[in-house]
């Protein structure tokens, strides 16, 4: 077991470089930015509600460590984050996602420095973008229960695929030899793959939500939706 430890301890990359940093100081910024002070105030209070964010938490790290690699820097996972966003707001679930985010740049990117920025493009920019647009559905379309999990969870959370994968093909295209055309055949081709069944995913997380513990979602009234 020791043996098996070292080993797997010796793989992982400890170097940190000028872009690494800079995409820490970044980071931070954002998180300057968007702090939750309300929502974790209120987190603060609720004993009850501080276990289920850990349990979430362990359950959106769970799916990220099922993660399918196909070419180094290219891997293939499950999100969670639109659920996240539902039942935490944006900002605090940015915030709770950065745990995941830790534990995939260690075990499975294998280059812990590279948090700060597999944060910034695969969960910040994502999770920014999927407020945008649930904003947007609540602002122009009717408040209606079908409306609320179809849109804001089934359809944001195929975007979150589409918006994760379009971040991080960026990067790799700036930073690494891969071209467009690579990343085209062999990463973009498959949001399809992941984007439905994570649609689903969300989609059914939140119809469980609705029905079994409405109080549990950030901003869910039946007032609103019935």
């Amino acid at each position: 077991m020791t043996e098996f430890l070292l080993q797997r301890y010796s793989e992982i990359d400890w170097s940190i470089g000028g872009g690494q940093l800079l995409s820490m100081g970044l980071l931070l910024l954002w998180l300057w930015a968007i702090w939750p002070s309300e929502d974790l105030r209120n987190l603060i209070k609720d004993k009850a509600g501080q276990s289920r964010l850990l349990l979430v938490a362990v359950c959106v790290n769970g799916l990220w460590l099922m993660d399918a690699s196909v070419t180094p820097g290219i891997h293939l996972h499950f999100l969670g984050l639109v659920t996240l966003m539902l039942m935490y707001g944006w900002r605090l679930a940015t915030l709770v996602a950065l745990l995941p985010v830790l534990f995939f740049t260690i075990f499975m990117f294998r280059m812990p420095f590279d948090f700060a920025i597999y944060g910034l493009l695969a969960v910040g920019l994502p999770l920014f973008l999927c407020y945008g647009v649930y904003s947007q559905i609540f602002k122009y379309l009717p408040h209606h229960l079908f409306i609320y999990i179809f849109g804001s969870a089934f359809l944001n959370g195929f975007l979150s695929i589409v918006f994760h994968i379009f971040a991080w093909s960026g990067w790799l295209w700036l930073t690494t030899d891969y071209d467009w055309a690579f990343l085209t055949d062999n990463y973009l081709l498959l949001i399809p793959l992941l984007g439905f069944p994570e649609a689903l995913l969300n989609g059914m997380a939140i119809t469980f939500l609705v029905v079994y513990r409405p109080q549990w979602l950030y901003d869910y009234s039946d007032n609103t939706y019935f």
